[in-house]
């Protein structure tokens, strides 16, 4: 079951800036996000994005290693996986 599809997650202490720096990245790279949800935990921050790649002007690979540097910027962890290793990981 391969799609176009991946999964963005975010968490870190939250600021302003972050829901910003990382859409802007992924809108730079033509990765249309399809759902987003973001909650808070005290002063954790955590956001999960499902993203269409099938438009994407990059790899996956460029793609991981661009959220990492923004997320680093941000002052939080940003990672992405395909949709398909995403599931796997995550079956119960």
């Amino acid at each position: 079951m391969s799609t176009d599809r991946a999964v963005v997650t975010v968490m870190g202490r939250d600021r302003v800036g972050i829901v910003a720096g990382i859409s802007g990245e992924l809108a730079e790279v033509n990765a249309n996000i399809l759902d987003l949800a973001s909650t808070k935990m005290g002063d954790l921050f955590v956001m999960t994005i499902l993203i269409d790649i099938s438009e994407m002007g990059v790899s996956l690979a460029e793609l991981k290693e661009r959220l990492q540097r923004r997320g680093e910027a941000l002052g939080v962890q940003a990672m992405v996986q395909h949709e398909d290793v995403f599931r796997y990981m995550h079956r119960i």
